[in-house]
């Protein structure tokens, strides 16, 4: 099959990187880059200016308008939408129509191997940390640590994921500093509210 349907639109200007694949329906705006090897659903829209590194994943009517930046390997579900305007209006005081000249977008950055749930809403500007996993349905309105995991609305921290996507495990032996995956068994390590992965 093609890599880009025929149902999808490429802006004169955008950018895709090799072995990307569009789906129908998906809008790249003029000046958007996305790189290699990334899967971007059905539906899918990805704003002028918005960055996509490699290796990412945008699900199904996912709405990344610009100026995003996703780093590699970050997954952003299904109807997720990544905001870019601190006050909307569709009009200004006076009643005439805002354009691109009546406000400045802001953005959301999230950062490598990260994810976002299905119909979460990060409102810019947030910054999603490394790792980090945000809840299906979520709204985040603050920065998000590397590893965390958020939840709820407004979006609150209830434990910790690591590479791997699963919750981690605290290790009893040394309750609030050390942290296992179950599912590899990497360990991590926690000083003042900020998660690492534990040198080997």
């Amino acid at each position: 099959m093609d890599r880009i349907d025929a149902t999808a639109r490429v802006e004169d200007g955008a950018q895709i990187g090799a072995a990307t694949t569009l789906w129908q329906y998906a809008h790249v705006r003029a000046g958007a880059r996305i790189g290699s090897e990334c899967t971007v659903g059905r539906g899918v829209y990805v704003g002028p200016g918005a960055v996509v590194g490699d290796r990412c994943k945008l699900q199904n009517y996912a709405l990344v308008y610009e100026p995003a930046v996703l780093e590699d390997g970050a997954f952003v579900g299904p109807g997720a939408v990544l905001t870019n305007d601190l006050n909307p209006r569709a009009v200004n005081p006076d009643g005439t129509p805002k354009s691109a000249a009546d406000w400045d977008a802001v953005g959301v950055w999230v950062g490598r191997g990260a994810a976002i749930g299905a119909r979460a809403v990060c409102v810019a500007p947030v910054r999603i940390g490394a790792w980090a996993t945000v809840a299906a349905g979520a709204v985040v309105v603050r920065d998000v640590p590397d590893y965390a995991l958020v939840a709820g609305v407004p979006a609150r921290q209830i434990g910790w994921v690591g590479e791997a996507g699963h919750r981690l495990k605290e290790d009893p032996a040394e309750a609030g500093t050390a942290w296992v995956c179950p599912a590899t068994g990497t360990r991590y390590t926690e000083d003042a509210g900020q998660l690492r992965r534990a040198e080997a």
